[in-house]
């Protein structure tokens, strides 16, 4: 709720459009109850989109497209390690990088050697090295399933995304993304990345530690909760669009500097 919310307002405050897309690239784990109960929950929240729903999974030919473009140019090359082979690195070593004889198990980025800089509007100047930070992503895996940095370049540039608003645990996700962005010379996007909600212990909210879903029925408490920690002042208790609409002037007058 507070990437939806947060995202939600800054598309107001800019007066852009909110656009909602799926990332269901991995369709044995799609469970389509779960996109069902996002889609009325944002409903029961007042937090409307605008056009139609995007689906990944119906974008595959457009990501293989953005594929084929790099490894004509040099920039991927195969790898044939497995979740095994790499336990306990979280940053792949390159051990298939100048290999020439590699079963094609899946596709990796050949990242340069070079430093992606940023100025975020929640973080503030932000800085990393891509091969410390990141290293060789996979573009498409054994499966041959595209990956979350792939394709969503790929759709941030083809739905014309000029912001991003998104919880700071992805902060390292956009170097992928702005390496992307670069090579594929895309537009120039604007980051926010917003402080994570935790519980009482410390634990980031989230369905990996069993976070309990918002409820429809706390509407009001739910919303006024996210305002709070998104540093905004609470509004009085209205219908959701209501209390949203009021939010956004709060908002705009947090960003101000930046817009």
């Amino acid at each position: 709720m507070v990437a939806a919310v947060g995202s939600w307002l800054d598309a107001k405050a800019h007066n852009g459009r909110w656009i909602l897309r799926m990332d269901d690239l991995d369709p044995p784990r799609v469970e389509p109850r779960a996109i069902d109960s996002i889609l009325r929950t944002l409903e029961a929240y007042g937090l409307h989109w605008d056009g139609e729903v995007v689906y990944q999974s119906m974008r595959n030919e457009a990501y293989e497209d953005a594929l084929s473009k790099l490894q004509q140019s040099g920039q991927t090359y195969f790898c044939q390690c497995t979740r095994k082979d790499l336990t306990g690195q979280s940053i792949y070593p390159g051990t298939c990088r100048d290999r020439t004889e590699v079963e094609a198990r899946l596709v990796r980025l050949r990242a340069k050697d070079e430093q992606v800089e940023w100025v975020d509007v929640g973080l503030g100047p932000c800085k990393f090295r891509v091969k410390e930070a990141i290293g060789d992503v996979v573009l498409r895996n054994a499966h041959g399933l595209f990956s979350y940095h792939l394709a969503n370049v790929v759709d941030d540039m083809h739905m014309g995304v000029t912001h991003v608003v998104r919880g700071e645990d992805l902060k390292e996700a956009t170097v992928a993304h702005l390496y992307l962005q670069t090579e594929f010379q895309g537009p120039v996007i604007r980051y926010h990345h917003l402080g994570l909600a935790y519980d009482a212990q410390g634990f980031k909210l989230s369905k990996q530690t069993h976070a309990p879903a918002v409820l429809a029925e706390r509407r009001e408490d739910v919303l006024n909760q996210v305002f709070h920690h998104l540093g905004l002042p609470s509004v009085d208790v209205a219908a959701p669009e209501t209390m949203l609409q009021s939010a956004v002037a709060s908002w705009r007058s947090k960003i101000a500097p930046t817009l």
